[in-house]
C-alpha cells in the first residue's frame, strides 16, 4: 500500500504523549496514528466506550457496596466507579 506523508500541528505533550504511547505498544508513530485513526473511522471506540458505560450502568450497585455507598456530597448523575 503507498504511503502518504501528513503534516500537522500539536502541542508539544501531545506530541511527547503519542511518541510514549507508540513506543508501548511498540509501534512508530505513524502507525500508531493509523491504527487510531482506523479504531475510530470504524467505530471500535465508540461501541467500547458504550460497552463500558453500559458495564459501569448494569454493575454499578456493586461498585455502590464496595465504596460503602458513599457518594460525595453534591454529586449528582452518573457515579465513579
Amino acid at each position: 500500500m503507498a504511503k502518504t506523508q501528513l503534516g500537522a500541528r500539536v502541542d508539544e505533550d501531545v506530541a511527547e504523549l503519542a511518541r510514549r504511547r507508540a513506543a508501548d505498544l511498540g509501534l512508530s508513530v505513524g502507525d500508531y496514528l493509523a491504527r487510531l485513526v482506523q479504531d475510530d473511522a470504524s467505530g471500535l471506540r465508540a461501541r467500547a466506550v458504550d460497552a463500558a458505560a453500559r458495564f459501569l450502568a448494569e454493575h454499578q450497585a456493586i461498585f455502590d457496596e464496595a465504596e460503602g455507598g458513599r457518594r460525595p456530597e453534591g454529586s449528582r448523575g452518573t457515579r465513579a466507579a
